[in-house]
């Protein structure tokens, strides 16, 4: 019987940028904290299979999202979407004196390596400003876990974000970036 957290499979896994807040019966959060300066705001949330990050200036709202395809997430004022393979970087230049940068990976590794990038994960994990242990799908797995730690400064904002995904043997790596002009 699996009484454990499992993770969707990496291969269901989706990224997404939205001009809009989600409705927050959309995500399951299990971890929060938030960036606040003069000039911008962000929210930095956990979920079952990444993440979201809600950054505000004046405004504008832009929401990175990071979860798997059977979330139902609306397709109005969905900037970008983008399945995880690979590697994948955007830019985006915002009329309201915002850029967008972003960068996100997928990595499977042979089971071995996994066990040995997932151990250094779990003290980065300890030392992260946000981070969340999910319950392991079984006694043998190694526990899933997301980590998220932030370069916060009055004109810009870094987020980096991992996550990994032990039954697929699966690490997605993501940078965010948030500048203004």
């Amino acid at each position: 019987m699996d009484v454990g957290f499992a993770r969707p499979d990496v291969a269901r896994l989706v990224f997404r940028l939205f001009s809009r807040e989600l409705h927050p019966e959309l995500i399951n959060v299990y971890a929060e904290s938030g960036v606040q300066f003069p000039d911008y705001q962000a929210k930095l949330q956990i979920c079952d299979s990444g993440h979201v990050i809600t950054f505000i200036r004046n405004d504008q709202l832009l929401c990175e999202v990071m979860t798997g395809r059977e979330h139902p997430l609306p397709k109005r004022r969905r900037i970008l979407s983008h399945g995880l393979r690979g590697h994948h970087s955007e830019s985006i230049q915002f009329a309201g004196g915002v850029s967008y940068h972003v960068s996100f990976q997928l990595e499977q590794l042979e089971p071995e390596e996994f066990a040995h990038f997932h151990e250094e994960l779990q003290a980065d994990c300890e030392e992260a400003e946000l981070s969340y242990r999910f319950g392991s799908s079984s006694r043998l797995c190694p526990t899933p876990l997301s980590f998220m730690q932030t370069v916060a400064a009055p004109d810009s904002l870094i987020i980096h974000a991992f996550h990994t995904f032990p039954d697929n043997y699966g690490v997605v790596k993501t940078q965010t970036l948030f500048e203004l002009r």
